[in-house]
């Protein structure tokens, strides 16, 4: 993994901090293993025992358990929930989630136990917002301080949670231990050590060399050397993240102006009909991954079934691109307007195997239709760069998503066109944006229809080629025994995950003297 950078979860930007964090701490409520994040049905307790609604819904009430307490002995209370949504949402921080808390204008306390949520509006993200959006602080630990040394140096984690924060070796390890007195139960195992490993092939190797127990971002071509050691296994889940083909619509000159090639709609979509999405997943990722529907994941209650992009059609696409005027030239065989070959660079990572690889069928599949890609991989901060900015024509990305599809706002909506959003394409539809707010407004009755209906929408307009939706593969000693895992989420049963006393070994083990 890489260094968590911090464990003061309102400042949390990588998923090693939140896996970390998310044992350490508790949410009033988490998201269940259907995923369902459109009203309160299947989420787990937590640090709330119960909870019950106002007749308008516009107030929710949590009633906390009384056993809960935090790591230093302290009884959670409802002044906790209090604070730490004024925490999160204080500006001076700058937290991360402020945007998902926008709708809960306050919370109140009635006893020490009931922490009372008002919300500006109904919505039907309202109970995730409230239960799974913060992390409950303590406030006499942290009110105090002022913010902006919190912001600078957080102290220590004092949580609620089944783990215990232990030691935290910057740039090399954090470990956590268990609970033993845990209101929910004590952790089944003694502890549990996060190592640091920034490039991916010191961290498989730290796996296939036996000097980590746990790696949860294997790839296709390590499945081999994995099934030769007698001592792994790989549990294999579905992912919620998609890659996909992204086209820049402005001039990355002049972003006033449209793309002189993406800008228009019907070049987008001969491209996109002349790409064989089944046979790049199939020659890539053999059987770990499929073709999207669109830019979600099947993982999501609200991605219907009938959801399709636009078929591999080449005969479609070659009549639309003569019909345009880019016409095949003799003798390459590449297609040219006034004088113009149709062409463009395609930008991809030279991190990831796997990208370069697609990215390399997608040239030839696209130059057997008169299109020359020319391929550039880059330093992935240099890419993320480039894509920030605007500053590139195509690109291969990736986008890894929650347990909720309200990412897609900012990923493909004109509202993620701001400083605060992602649309890097800068695509922009206004039917298309209406769509997903009424998904995003809608019951859990009438959001997979509104969801397919938004998405039928860009995948007709063909703003990026949605390329390959991945699975998970977790490479795992098979001493581990595991309980179930979440899709967006794997670790959100960790804490009870096993491992028989006959089959430890010593640092299973904890030591009294660390």
């Amino acid at each position: 993994m890489a260094d968590p950078g911090t464990l003061f979860p309102p400042l949390i930007v990588f998923t090693s901090a939140k896996q970390i964090t998310e044992q350490i701490y508790d949410y009033l409520a988490d998201v269940g293993a259907t995923m369902n994040t459109r009203s309160d049905e299947g989420f787990r307790p937590q640090l709330s025992d119960r909870w019950r609604w106002s007749s308008d819904s516009l107030m929710l009430a949590f009633h906390l358990n009384p056993r809960a307490k935090w790591h230093d002995g302290r009884d959670v209370t409802a002044r906790d929930v209090q604070f730490t949504l004024s925490l999160y949402k204080n500006p001076v921080l700058g937290g991360e989630s402020r945007t998902e808390l926008a709708n809960i204008d306050s919370v109140t306390v009635t006893d020490s136990l009931t922490a009372v949520f008002w919300f500006h509006e109904r919505t039907p993200s309202q109970f995730l917002d409230a239960a799974a959006q913060m992390l409950i602080l303590p406030a006499h630990q942290l009110e105090k301080i002022p913010v902006d040394s919190l912001r600078e140096a957080a102290p220590p984690p004092i949580g609620s949670g089944r783990f215990r924060f232990r030691a935290w070796n910057k740039g090399a390890s954090v470990e956590i231990v268990a609970d033993t007195s845990n209101y929910r139960g004590r952790a089944r195992l003694d502890r549990v050590i996060w190592s640091v490993a920034p490039e991916f092939t010191t961290a498989v190797t730290k796996l296939f060399s036996g000097d980590a127990d746990v790696f949860d971002a294997l790839r296709v071509e390590n499945q081999a050397t994995l099934q030769t050691h007698s001592n792994l296994r790989s549990i294999v889940l579905q992912g919620t993240g998609y890659g996909f083909m992204q086209f820049n619509l402005r001039d990355p000159a002049n972003p006033s102006r449209p793309h002189p090639l993406f800008g228009d709609r019907n070049i987008r979509r001969a491209i996109t009909m002349s790409i064989d999405r089944n046979s790049l997943v199939k020659s890539v990722f053999d059987t770990f991954a499929v073709v999207p529907v669109g830019p979600t994941t099947r993982a999501y209650p609200t991605t219907g079934p009938r959801l399709v992009q636009l078929p591999f059609d080449t005969v479609r696409a070659g009549a639309l691109l003569d019909s345009l005027g880019w016409i095949r030239r003799p003798p390459s065989g590449m297609r040219s307007k006034n004088g113009r070959e149709l062409a463009f660079p395609l930008l991809v990572t030279m991190a990831n195997m796997s990208r370069i690889r697609m990215g390399v069928l997608i040239q030839e599949q696209l130059r057997r239709m008169g299109i020359r890609v020319d391929l550039d991989q880059l330093e992935v901060r240099t890419l993320e760069t480039k894509r920030a900015t605007h500053t590139f024509d195509a690109a291969i990305g990736v986008w890894f998503l929650g347990a909720s599809p309200d990412g897609v706002r900012q990923t493909w909506t004109t509202a993620g066109m701001s400083k605060e959003g992602v649309n890097y394409g800068s695509y922009s539809n206004a039917a298309f944006d209406a769509m997903v707010d009424s998904a995003l407004g809608s019951d859990p009755a009438h959001a997979r229809e509104r969801f397919t209906a938004a998405y039928q929408i860009i995948n007709d307009d063909a703003p990026a080629v949605w390329l390959y939706e991945p699975k998970t593969i977790i490479g795992l000693h098979r001493r581990i025994r595991t309980a179930p895992m979440r899709p967006d989420a794997w670790w959100f049963s960790l804490a009870d995950w096993s491992i028989r006393p006959s089959e430890r070994i010593l640092r299973d083990r904890l030591s009294p003297h660390r």
